[in-house]
């Protein structure tokens, strides 16, 4: 089973922009470290938002 491209793209640019790391950076993470990464963004974002 492969992982959808559009998902893939939305994955790293989400990463990219909160992380500022290089897309060849976040290609070369596991599939699911990049989505734990993806995850925990997303709570501190949520919280972050949740603060103000």
């Amino acid at each position: 089973m492969t992982y959808a491209t559009d998902r893939l793209q939305e994955e790293i640019a989400y990463v990219a922009y909160h992380f500022h790391w290089s897309q060849d950076d976040i290609l070369d993470l596991e599939h699911h470290d990049r989505r734990r990464y993806a995850d925990h963004i997303a709570s501190l974002v949520t919280r972050g938002g949740a603060e103000a």
